[in-house]
């Protein structure tokens, strides 16, 4: 029997930064080629911040677009949380900032590390919240401006990734389909394998951090993508076996956006034809908190969502999060 948590999706937004950062324009930068990247990620371009433009101002655009979409009154917020691993600053949180550019000022909020299952993470938290009747209009936003962490003298790192940020409208189901179970889990054991080394109390900014180059992204690609092939497919299908569902039931996928032949292993192993799952790394390459509410922003421009269809999110992250949501979508 299906688990039910009162809380649905009522809305949808995204913000990508104009610029485009090519695979052919990384071919400047790097010993890479267009071919290599495509056949390894599946990535042909990403979007990519200006100086002086940060993970809450792309966010702070989703929302304010989000908000304009469902004509919600910003006066009328709750909560806000924003998944990130790329904040502004350590703070204050990048949900304050938010909450003052949108003029919500009503709103409690907060930020959310977990990487590329920030996003899972943070909707699960606010649709608990919806769901106990104590919360009526929640935020929630993933956002994230990896260009800025990132070494573009690696090429095993600065190809994949991205900048963007999505935002959702969460709200009481009141009779209408919501979000139904979630599973998420950590094995911290896989810190070491992706991780930013510089920056925090460990290793605060110092002209010895900057020389050994400890503010920027370290990834050993194999073990990530050994890990995340495995517990995407075991997660998905423990969530879905839970509620009585099969992979059959579904009518979209949509998972976080690291690696084109990660998102295939997973729906191989599923037995998900392509019309079931949500694929646009080609175009934005990995922004982190911001692939899921991005891929359903473009599933709905692209009408593969309606009212009521059987959805599943799933994602892995750094720290090796692991995080899934099934839900029926709410309008």
């Amino acid at each position: 029997m299906p688990h039910s948590i009162a809380a649905r999706i009522t809305g949808v937004a995204g913000y990508v930064p104009p610029k485009v950062l090519t695979n052919a324009d990384l071919e400047k930068l790097v010993a890479t080629n267009d071919q290599w990247i495509r056949e390894r990620t599946g990535i042909r371009e990403r979007h990519i911040v200006e100086k002086g433009v940060a993970s809450s101002h792309m966010a702070t655009e989703a929302a304010k677009t989000l908000l304009a979409n469902t004509g919600t009154n910003p006066a009328d917020i709750d909560l806000i949380v924003v998944a990130s691993v790329t904040p502004d600053m350590m703070f204050p949180a990048m949900a304050c900032l938010v909450q003052d550019r949108i003029g919500a000022k009503k709103a409690w909020g907060f930020d959310l590390s977990a990487a590329c299952s920030g996003f899972a993470y943070a909707l699960t938290v606010g649709a608990q919240l919806v769901g106990a009747g104590t919360h009526k209009k929640v935020l929630v936003i993933g956002s994230d401006a990896m260009s800025t962490i990132l070494d573009y003298k690696d090429r095993a790192t600065c190809v994949l990734f991205g900048d963007g940020a999505g935002a959702v409208l969460l709200e009481p189901t009141g009779g209408d389909p919501g979000i139904i179970d979630f599973a998420h889990d950590v094995d911290g054991s896989g810190g070491q394998f992706l991780y930013m080394p510089g920056g925090g109390s460990l290793n605060p900014p110092t002209h010895e951090t900057v020389d050994r180059n400890m503010h920027v992204v370290h990834q050993e690609g194999s073990q990530v993508f050994k890990y995340a092939v495995r517990r995407m497919a075991e997660v998905a299908a423990h969530l879905l076996e839970r509620n009585g569902f099969s992979s059959k039931d579904l009518k979209l996928v949509v998972p976080h956006q690291a690696n084109l032949r990660i998102i295939r292993a997973m729906q191989e192993r599923l037995g998900l034809p392509d019309e079931k799952v949500m694929v646009n790394i080609d175009r934005y390459g990995n922004t982190t908190a911001g692939t899921i509410p991005l891929g359903l922003r473009d599933a709905l421009d692209e009408g593969r969502l309606n009212k009521g269809d059987l959805v599943l999110l799933m994602a892995v992250g750094a720290g090796y999060t692991t995080g899934g949501v099934l839900l029926r979508w709410g309008y």
